[in-house]
């Protein structure tokens, strides 16, 4: 064990017992940080492209020229 760890480690033993829940939270979090975990963001990659509609105008003017006149008639 490194001399850093053994410091922290009394550094928590001199901590009141109510206080290591919030130390342990603590560490928790910057665990968090450092485990990047790939898979959980390529399944959300994943689930976001199911949800993407895929277009299918083919001719963008007509399209424009529709909606115009949908929302402000003629």
């Amino acid at each position: 064990m490194t001399a850093l760890r053994q410091t922290a480690i009394k550094e928590l033993e001199k901590l009141p017992e109510d206080k290591v829940g919030f130390i342990l939270q603590i560490i928790q979090g910057v665990n968090g940080l450092y485990n990047d975990n790939r898979s959980e963001r390529k399944e959300a990659f994943a689930r976001l492209e199911q949800l993407r509609k895929k277009g299918t105008v083919a001719d963008y003017d007509e399209e424009l020229a529709s909606y115009r006149e949908e929302k402000y008639g003629k």
